[in-house]
């Protein structure tokens, strides 16, 4: 089958959830022997660097000029237009959201809906975003709309009015977040900690998981909160760290490579998750390679990918918040048990599953 991909998200992202995923896919079915092209005139990702010669067309830079990346989707659009027709796939893979035809019914369309973050909070982005405009042009154009997650369907059928039928849902494969670990080396933080990753504003909800903290007696007394990434603290951050009497340096920033967060995670006491919202999620994942309990929150997708590997609560509730931590902390057999449902649980997933099940979809369209 000839598979080809285009150069939304290629152009967009070095690195990122989403070109790590489609370059995933293209590697398992280049792998299997299938014909792939990923059409991508100027491009700036990582992931896509090292395929064998004719599977990209285009060339790699380091960093688009600011302030681009307007003009490069168009030019990358007009280009990719005739080298499209002349290769002539029998399906392409749309890598993000646009309003611009790039098959002209030429081939089967196929796109992949992450989430509904930009319609669920629309007031957390640029009034001249227009993802959401774009994503329903796209999904109304693409003959085929993959979901990753079930929660992310159920959002996208109810927000956009698209046709059950016209939807499947294949979750993400995952890889092994392995690390290697200095011998005798010890934990990364001299005291006990709780361990957040990634961005921290709006639904991400790292202020629910500070006052969760701030609200609990033993809590406050035995532990310091680390958040691995999202840039240094903003000044409101700072002020309201203060606040709520967590200043001295129970809570900390910290940035770096994936070493350091393996060791953050292998020594965390638990991994806290208290996002309002994901389409799916890799950061809980992430934390179960390395034997460390999950507590996350209990809505959106987070059921449905951590399963019966993390205890749950509602992240509206503070109460509730830190009851589930205290709950895993406060409790060797009770962590014990959600490091063993993790590592049974990641074996989940893979990207050898995920590509089998999109081919099936491909084929369904021929």
């Amino acid at each position: 089958m000839r598979i080809a991909f285009d150069h939304q998200i290629f152009a967009a992202q070095s690195y990122g959830g989403i070109s790590r995923y489609i370059a995933r896919l293209a590697q398992q079915y280049v792998a299997g022997g299938e014909e792939v092209r990923i059409i991508a005139p100027l491009h700036v990702n990582r992931y896509i660097s090292g395929f064998q010669a004719g599977v990209v067309y285009g060339t790699s830079f380091k960093k688009l000029l600011p302030h681009t990346y307007r003009f490069v989707s168009a030019l990358n659009h007009v280009v990719s237009i005739p080298v499209l027709r002349s290769w002539k796939p029998d399906v392409l893979h749309e890598t993000y959201y646009t309003s611009r035809d790039l098959s002209s019914g030429k081939c089967p369309v196929v796109i992949t809906v992450h989430d509904m973050i930009h319609e669920l909070y629309a007031g957390q982005f640029s009034r001249r975003d227009t993802t959401s405009r774009d994503k329903k042009h796209a999904v109304e154009r693409a003959d085929h709309v993959i979901c990753i997650s079930e929660n992310t369907r159920r959002d996208l059928i109810r927000l956009h009015g698209v046709p059950e039928s016209k939807t499947s849902v294949i979750y993400h494969g995952f890889e092994m977040f392995e690390v290697k670990k200095a011998e005798g080396a010890g934990s990364p933080h001299p005291r006990p900690y709780l361990l957040y990753v990634g961005l921290r504003g709006g639904y991400k909800n790292f202020e629910g998981l500070l006052r969760a903290v701030a609200a609990s007696p033993m809590l406050r007394a035995d532990y310091d909160v680390i958040a691995f990434g999202g840039g240094p603290f903003r000044s409101s951050e700072i002020a309201m760290i203060s606040q709520l009497g967590l200043g001295g340096g129970r809570v900390l920033q910290m940035g770096g490579g994936d070493s350091l967060l393996g060791e953050l995670y292998a020594h965390a006491d638990a991994f806290i998750y208290p996002s309002a919202y994901e389409g799916f999620g890799f950061p809980p994942l992430e934390a179960m390679t390395q034997g460390c309990p999950v507590v996350a929150s209990n809505t959106s997708s987070m059921p449905e990918v951590i399963g019966d590997a993390g205890e749950f609560f509602d992240p509206e509730s503070v109460e509730d918040t830190r009851r589930a931590i205290e709950a895993v902390v406060y409790s060797q057999d009770r962590r014990q048990e959600l490091v063993g449902l993790g590592y049974a649980r990641i074996t989940m997933f893979s990207w050898e599953k995920c590509a089998s099940e999109t081919m099936a979809v491909y084929r369904s369209l021929q």
